[in-house]
């Protein structure tokens, strides 16, 4: 059904140089550690509403959600303000994930003041360990129920069963696996790992499944992705987490470096092709529209 709405759930803005927001991983000198020398990406100093409404003109986009990017940044909450006034500008349908350290004891002060911003709609955290079980970081966790807010987390395969024992402990949050858990190898060993990983959130109802980047693991592999590269890991992530808690993004425009935004789309599309329109509508934008509120 190539006439269904998608909500691309997974984008990245930025503008440099700026008076109060830095993007380290942007900087000439910085070498991603999984994804190397980001050339094209460093190349473009600004990638914001305008630029991205104008790239996926043509590929059914209706909304998108914003992830945190502006990684340095001495306030969070900066970012958050520096894309409202995007979003009040253009009208544009945006959604805001944004950053604050959940283990600080003031962590509400400044979700507090995310929440002033009428798009704020939760927190990406992609950092890996054992904070997923720190009591301090559990405290800072269950502000995101009083407050209505999603959890965004990048987590792999090793820690995804402490991921699980929290969603676990927190029911009535909404907890997102962002790009499938970046898986970051295509061999056996690692597909089987993973499977074992994603299984411990079958049948939780507050987590999310989100099915994006996974050009970035073939990248990392040395190739380019294909439909067929990344079809088992989206077979799998529809049977583990169902039509019912899984949507699609695209991590644009950081794989860009891998595809182009209308060929990636339609890879999704075909991925999906064989559900029912209902299923399909549900999968590219009523469940993201749901958890992200746009």
């Amino acid at each position: 059904m190539s006439d269904i709405s998608f909500v691309d759930t997974h984008v990245h803005f930025w503008e440099r140089p700026h008076p109060t927001l830095a993007w380290v991983w942007l900087a000439d000198d910085f070498i991603h550690p999984q994804l190397g020398d980001t050339v094209l990406l460093k190349s473009m100093k600004k990638y914001a509403i305008d630029e991205f409404a104008a790239e996926v003109e043509g590929s059914g986009v209706s909304k998108a959600v914003h992830v945190q990017a502006a990684i340095g940044s001495e306030d969070p909450v900066e970012e958050t303000k520096w894309l409202q006034g995007m979003i009040d500008r253009t009208g544009y349908p945006l959604a805001i994930v944004g950053d604050a350290r959940m283990q600080s004891p003031d962590v509400e002060a400044t979700i507090e003041r995310h929440v002033e911003y009428a798009n704020f709609r939760g927190m990406r955290d992609f950092a890996q360990g054992d904070y997923l079980v720190d009591p301090d970081f559990h405290r800072g966790y269950a502000l995101l129920e009083k407050y209505n807010l999603v959890y965004d987390l990048d987590v792999f395969w090793e820690n995804m069963h402490k991921a699980a024992a929290m969603a676990a402990k927190f029911p009535n949050i909404i907890l997102v696996v962002d790009h499938a858990g970046f898986p970051q190898e295509r061999t056996a060993e690692y597909f089987y790992n993973w499977q074992k990983g994603i299984a411990e959130f079958r049948g939780m109802d507050n987590v999310y499944m989100k099915i994006s980047g996974l050009g970035m693991g073939d990248h990392m592999a040395g190739r380019k992705w294909t439909l067929d590269t990344i079809r088992p890991w989206v077979e799998c992530c529809l049977e583990v987490f169902g039509v019912e808690q899984s949507f699609f993004g695209t991590n644009w425009p950081v794989d860009k470096d891998y595809s182009t935004y209308p060929v990636l789309i339609d890879a999704y599309r075909e991925l999906i092709s064989g559900y029912s329109e209902s299923e399909q509508t549900a999968l590219f934008s009523g469940n993201a529209e749901k958890v992200y509120r746009i």
